[in-house]
């Protein structure tokens, strides 16, 4: 079949690389200038993410369905991976060593409060996932010795089965291992209609209309008008954080803001809050910056030695259910609108698609290609 997707963002680049496998003709259109991030602000959201996989903690505001997806996804990042690894070079890591939550002793009250809307006991918590469990101060600094307040001990609860994903090595990985695919940069897609394509150069000259068997519309926020999306802002700061040996996603619980800190290969550590209801895409200001930074070194005294790498700003696609949508007619897939939960949410939103789409007829279908057993 001959597939024609708009975007190579998280979605469009794990469709690609999926789809082709399978055998199918794949060809894929976006207004980046290639596949590496530019950090600019305006390329794929997923490069700026910083990749946590936490089913339980997105339970504090998000639906239940979010949190079961969330664990199936889980399951399928850690065989899509290892299908990467065996392949491609960097491999991209995943860990699911579990996540932590922590607070200051000041702030045990909005913890608490916090963790009692972590509910487990509703059907997506079918496969049997463990209720956050309290750390005493000994298991906390035998976990990650780097954490400890520098006000006064941390209150700590791990979530077990949660995870991390470098999502800049998967993108790549996701581009160099999509078999066959033609890549169409510099084009940006104005029009979409069941089995049609139009697109342009980025200077708004060279239209071209082609067509597919099938179009998959994954372009985020540059769905509009298409889909009634939203962009909503969010900011990392990438540190380089020698000897910190930090192993897990991190949330600081805090009355007013969520601050998150993430391990990524070579001494790195990315902290960034949850959103911003923002669509400017404007580089961090100073306000946001040393919030983040203060909030993080409040729980890593070590990180004030921590050199600044970067900092980054993008907007995730949000609908206003701020829920994930798919659309699907005869000639045309829509997906959009995974908000916060990108990487959380991408590989079970996909596997839905495509089964509804009747390109996978079932569950785990669609690795069946490669030399990857389906879980047990």
């Amino acid at each position: 079949m001959r597939i024609g997707i708009a975007g190579a963002g998280l979605l469009g680049r794990l469709l690609a690389w999926t789809l082709s496998h399978q055998g199918h003709q794949v060809s894929v259109f976006d207004p980046a200038a290639g596949p590496q991030p530019a950090h600019d602000g305006h390329g794929a959201a997923g490069f700026t993410a910083a990749g946590m996989l936490s089913p339980l903690a997105e339970l504090e505001t998000a639906e239940p369905d979010v949190a079961g997806r969330g664990w199936h996804s889980i399951e399928r990042w850690a065989q899509i991976t290892e299908a990467l690894a065996a392949r491609v070079s960097p491999a991209p890591s995943f860990s699911r060593r579990g996540s932590l939550m922590v607070a200051h002793g000041s702030d045990l009250g909005a913890a608490r409060r916090v963790l009692a809307r972590l509910d487990i006991s509703g059907p997506a918590f079918a496969h049997a996932a463990q209720p956050p469990e309290a750390l005493s101060a000994s298991q906390l600094q035998q976990l990650e010795p780097c954490l400890h307040g520098t006000s006064g001990p941390l209150h700590a609860w791990m979530l077990h089965g949660e995870g991390h994903i470098d999502s800049v090595r998967t993108l790549q990985a996701l581009h160099d291992d999509a078999r066959g695919v033609q890549w169409h940069w510099s084009r940006t897609v104005h029009g979409v209609t069941p089995h049609t394509l139009n697109h342009r150069d980025t200077l708004g000259c060279d239209e071209r209309t082609q067509h597919f068997d099938l179009v998959l519309d994954v372009r985020g926020t540059g769905a509009r008008p298409d889909l009634p999306v939203r962009g909503v802002r969010g900011e990392v700061v990438w540190l380089h954080a020698p000897g910190i040996g930090l192993q897990r996603p991190v949330r600081l619980l805090h009355p007013r803001h969520r601050v998150y800190i993430v391990p990524r290969p070579g001494d790195v550590v990315l902290i960034g809050a949850s959103e911003i209801e923002s669509e400017d895409r404007s580089p961090m200001s100073l306000r946001s910056a040393v919030e983040l930074m203060a909030a993080a070194h409040s729980i890593i005294p070590e990180l004030a030695e921590a050199r600044i790498l970067r900092m980054d700003v993008n907007l995730r696609p949000a609908l206003p259910d701020h829920r994930p949508q798919i659309q699907i007619e005869p000639g045309l897939v829509r997906i959009n609108g995974l908000y916060r939960h990108g990487w959380l949410l991408a590989p079970s939103i996909m596997d839905e698609a495509l089964t509804q789409a009747g390109l996978i007829s079932e569950q785990w279908g669609a690795l069946q290609p490669d030399e990857v057993a389906a879980p047990h």
